[in-house]
C-alpha cells in the first residue's frame, strides 16, 4: 500500500558490508570481491555467475568451512585499482565502458566470449592498473 504519511524508514551505511563466505575459499585483503550464484562472498574469477562487489577488506580462510560459516568485510561504492589483463588489455577507448573479471586482482576488455563476468565501469587507465566502479 502506498504511504499516507511520513514513514521512519531504516537505513544503514552500505559502504563497507559484511558478507557470508562461500564454502571453500580463502579471501585475501585487498582482493577483488564477487559474490557467487547463490550469493556468497567470493575472489574473483574467471566465471559467468559472479557479481562484482569490491574488494575485500580482510583476510578470512572458510577453505575448510561450508557457506556462511564465515564472513567478510568488503568495501563497496569506490573506484579500486585492478591488474590489466596482458592478454586482454583493457584500453583508454575502454573509459565509461564494462571490464570484466579475470582473477582476484585482474580485469579484462572483453567477456573472453562470454566466459566472465563484469567487474564494473572503467573510470581510468594508467600503465599500472585499470581504476575500476
Amino acid at each position: 500500500m502506498a504511504l499516507t504519511k511520513d514513514r521512519n524508514t531504516p537505513m544503514q551505511d552500505a559502504e563497507i558490508i559484511s558478507v557470508p563466505v562461500a564454502a571453500g575459499v580463502e579471501c585475501f585483503a585487498g582482493g577483488l570481491a564477487a559474490a557467487n550464484a547463490t550469493g556468497y562472498a567470493t575472489p574473483g574469477a574467471t566465471a559467468t555467475t559472479l557479481t562484482y562487489l569490491g574488494r575485500f577488506e580482510e583476510w578470512i580462510d572458510n577453505s575448510a568451512g561450508s557457506a556462511g560459516d564465515l564472513s567478510v568485510l568488503v568495501r563497496r561504492g569506490k573506484a579500486f585499482k585492478w591488474k590489466n589483463s596482458g592478454t586482454d588489455a583493457v584500453t583508454q577507448a575502454s573509459l565509461g565502458q564494462a571490464c570484466y573479471i579475470v582473477d582476484d586482482e585482474t580485469v579484462a576488455k572483453t567477456n573472453g566470449t562470454t566466459t566472465r563476468s563484469a567487474a564494473g565501469t572503467v573510470v581510468a587507465i594508467e600503465s599500472d592498473g585499470v581504476w575500476v566502479e
